[in-house]
């Protein structure tokens, strides 16, 4: 998501546009933009790539504005259809709107289906529209507090962008899951998921908003609105591990240094005598330099990646994905062929990835392949927005380390521990959720509907 509210006469769309190109890893289903002139909110979006649903024409249309947001969208398995691509736009007594959502709530269902024996009418399945609905509810005393009992309410991962047609409003979660981030654009305030956004549009990176924070902007300036927060926050360290850009920075710790030091401790942790240390691009690039540099084993380029194919793990079915893993990556020959080969890649969540990295250095000639992983086993599911929400989805939660190396082809399999990865985020000053490795989540589970 990136929002961004004018006090410089800027040419938002376009801003929003280029800041939605640097989040695109963040999702690839679906783009959106929604733009108030401080009258009425006008917005275009659908399914594809940034530069799928826009064109000239498209932007041209959205010119003109004293608030912008954007948002790009990583569906969730049967919800991909362009009902549900956001920002979503709708009218309520005091006006309009335009809302974007990041990360998922587990009370939702429970939610939207009390709003519906009150007569409220749904048209999408998005977590957002409960949102909506529970903000018009109860507007009557005004935003600033429909928008606390509407954080009193809801229960998961939430970082939010809402516009009203002469405000920009932010809120992260009480447990601060998702990330979300405060800049500067001249005398404009920005509002993106990641720093990244801000550096690619020349913005300047203030803070991190905080977990529990409402922050209203509009032609008076900012406010910053507090609510109630438990003692620790839970920042998904997923983030780290592969969903963030290496280049942004999250509450303080910089993805690049963390992706690096993972790669150092899992050297120390797991070591092998090997000829060549490769990263899986991108996210597996950075811990195969920390590997190499902490091993001594010289650091390789073995892959090359076709860098018009999308992240395969976000992909919407199983053979997408198998084909996803053949056309995104190839092997070079000339510099794994005869070698012993440590490959270090991010994750492994459902297997299929590996498997084929495994086979393609193999038919590369490659002697040994010893796989080396930057983060503990995924075991369990996530429930606060990223697609893994089934158990017998994840290959680590019915094999062990042993059996994970038999089924991938591996020479050899070692797994960051939890301790080593936990000590790469040192300094934060905030909590982790580490869900999907141990099964202890920040938040009931019992309350997903």
């Amino acid at each position: 998501m990136i929002g961004i509210y004018n006090q410089n006469e800027l040419q938002l769309q376009e801003i929003v546009f280029y800041g939605l190109y640097a989040l695109q890893h963040r999702g690839q289903e679906s783009a959106g933009i929604a733009v108030t002139d401080g009258n009425s909110i006008s917005y275009h979006k659908g399914m594809g790539l940034v530069a799928e649903v826009f064109d000239e024409q498209a932007l041209a249309r959205l010119a003109g504005g004293k608030a912008a947001i954007g948002h790009v969208r990583y569906a969730t398995a049967g919800d991909r259809m362009y009902a549900n691509a956001q920002p979503l736009v709708t009218k309520y007594k005091k006006g309009s709107m335009a809302l974007t959502h990041d990360g998922r709530l587990v009370n939702a269902g429970c939610i939207r289906k009390q709003l519906e024996e009150d007569g409220a009418i749904f048209q999408t399945n998005l977590d957002i529209e409960v949102i909506a609905n529970l903000i018009a509810k109860n507007i009557d005393p005004g935003l600033e507090e429909a928008l606390k009992k509407l954080m009193g309410m809801v229960q998961g991962a939430y970082s939010l962008l809402i516009m009203t047609e002469d405000k920009l409003i932010a809120i992260r979660d009480p447990l601060g899951i998702r990330p979300l981030a405060l800049g500067r654009l001249e005398d404009s305030y920005v509002i993106a998921s990641e720093t990244c956004a801000f550096d690619t549009i020349g913005a300047e990176y203030i803070r991190d908003v905080k977990p529990g924070e409402i922050i209203i902007i509009d032609e008076n300036g900012l406010t910053s609105v507090q609510t109630p927060v438990p003692l620790h926050s839970s920042l998904c360290i997923f983030e780290f591990v592969y969903y963030a850009r290496t280049d942004s920075t999250i509450d303080g710790i910089s993805v690049y240094m963390a992706r690096k030091q993972a790669g150092a401790k899992l050297a120390a942790e797991h070591p092998v005598e090997a000829d060549l240390v490769i990263g899986v691009p991108d996210s597996g690039t950075t811990a195969a330099i920390g590997y190499a540099e902490a091993s001594g084993i010289p650091y390789g380029e073995g892959f090359i990646k076709n860098r018009y194919v999308g992240r395969t793990f976000i992909r919407s079915s199983q053979h997408i994905r198998e084909q996803g893993v053949r056309i995104k990556l190839n092997a070079l020959r000339r510099i794994v062929k005869g070698k012993r080969i440590v490959v270090i890649d991010d994750s492994i969540v459902r297997g299929t990835t590996s498997k084929k990295i495994v086979e393609m250095l193999r038919l590369a000639g490659a002697k040994e392949v010893h796989m080396r992983i930057s983060s503990p086993p995924v075991r369990f599911p996530c429930y606060y927005g990223v697609d893994i929400d089934t158990s017998d989805q994840l290959i680590g939660h019915s094999n062990d380390v042993d059996e994970i190396c038999r089924i991938i082809g591996a020479d050899s399999l070692g797994y960051l521990s939890q301790e080593g990865l936990i000590k790469t985020v040192e300094g934060s000053g905030c909590g982790f959720c580490r869900g999907c490795f141990n099964a202890e989540y920040p938040i009931e589970i019992r309350h997903k509907q």
